[in-house]
């Protein structure tokens, strides 16, 4: 298929006020698709280049989520810095902030300060609770958003206390969330001519990914608790145990599970009054894993998923992130642009996943030295 240099958000330009991690992750989904970020960074640098994964005394964590962008070193407090953001918000499509609610106010980055120079401003600012709410001026990390969101409520075995989701989604959902509403705004602008504010919240991003929970609750009336790796649901909906590893299985309705009663050689179960139903698997779900893990326990994983998938039932093998990382799949969907020159030495470098046919993908650039494109100023007449 032909490809073209034309990404999506070639020719905007956004000023970046983000840092450590929900803003960041922002701003270079946005950079992946073409748009120019100019990141601002206090003298001393995002806190992220300092915290993280660390190699040769640089930070991985930062260079992953800083890629594609530029780096302009300013210490906001100063008369001097104000002057130089007003003019380059001149130039500018979009400000992305992340502070705590009032900060960006007190810094003369908020968007009532800025559109005044640029009155089609499109700001975006990302906090923990929002800009308004009762919380509003409580500290939000990662953690703090997966439990007070209801989602690690949700998350980890029964009986068992909480645990946080394998990565900071806390942070980085609320990324992705303000990725999108920065596009719809940029979409409303060509169609309107008007800018906007937009308000992002952590806790709000996070509760808006509890569908089945919220409906549950609404169905029973109570909130609903851990399950593991189950379905709260479905069953046979989970990780299930082989010779060699584990492999999950995702069965939710009778002609599924007539298949995968087929392909276990065990074409009567649908008919044993325990599993005649999803809610009556899902009654008896310690029974069926028993028969499931039965006759899974003497087979490797390869062929279980070779059989399942012979019979087109959704299964699958339990990758890790070093196995997820070199298969077939990431190269092809070109997820990483393999071993980019870092700060950090060579670096795989993610990309938005988002597949834009016939754009181009891949030839991601490293993250910028703090304060390495000092020479905007020149360009951009500050």
């Amino acid at each position: 298929m032909t490809q073209t240099i034309n990404r999506p958000l070639e020719g905007v330009r956004i000023l970046d006020f983000t840092r450590v991690l929900s803003g960041p992750f922002c701003t270079a989904m946005l950079a992946d698709i073409g748009a120019e970020v100019i990141k601002i960074e206090s003298p001393t640098g995002d806190d992220q280049r300092h915290m993280g994964a660390m190699r040769h005394g640089q930070s991985v964590s930062f260079e992953l989520i800083n890629r594609n962008k530029k780096s302009l070193c300013l210490d906001l407090k100063s008369p001097e810095a104000k002057e130089v953001i007003l003019d380059l918000v001149a130039s500018c499509d979009v400000v992305v902030e992340n502070f705590r609610p009032g900060v960006a106010a007190r810094l003369g980055v908020d968007y009532d300060t800025l559109r005044r120079v640029r009155p089609d401003l499109i700001h975006c600012a990302i906090s923990g609770f929002g800009q308004e709410g009762p919380l509003t001026k409580r500290p939000a990390y990662d953690v703090v958003a997966q439990a007070m969101s209801g989602f690690m409520s949700l998350t980890g075995e029964p009986g068992r206390p909480p645990v946080l989701a394998g990565d900071s989604i806390g942070d980085t959902v609320p990324g992705i969330y303000a990725a999108w509403a920065i596009c719809a705004a940029l979409f409303r602008r060509e169609r309107t001519g008007q800018g906007g504010e937009i308000d992002v919240a952590m806790f709000d991003c996070l509760f808006s990914l509890l569908p089945t929970a919220l409906a549950q609750f609404q169905t029973t009336g109570t909130a609903p608790e851990r399950t593991g790796s189950t379905h709260p649901l479905s069953a046979p909906f989970g990780a299930f145990q082989a010779q060699d590893g584990h492999f999950v299985l995702a069965v939710a309705n009778a002609p599924l599970f007539a298949r995968l009663s087929e392909a276990m050689g065990l074409a009567d179960l649908p008919s044993d009054p325990r599993f005649v139903d999803d809610q009556k698997r899902r009654a008896h779900e310690d029974d069926l894993r028993a028969i499931i893990e039965g006759w899974s326990a003497d087979k490797p994983v390869a062929e279980v998923i070779d059989l399942f998938e012979a019979k087109g039932i959704p299964a699958a093998p339990i990758w890790n992130m070093a196995e997820a990382a070199a298969s077939p799949q990431v190269a092809v969907r070109d997820l990483l642009s393999r071993q980019v020159e870092t700060a950090a030495g060579p670096l795989d470098l993610p990309e938005q996943p988002v597949q834009f046919v016939g754009c181009l993908r891949g030839g991601q650039k490293a993250a910028p030295r703090l304060g390495a494109d000092e020479a905007l100023r020149a360009a951009l007449d500050i």
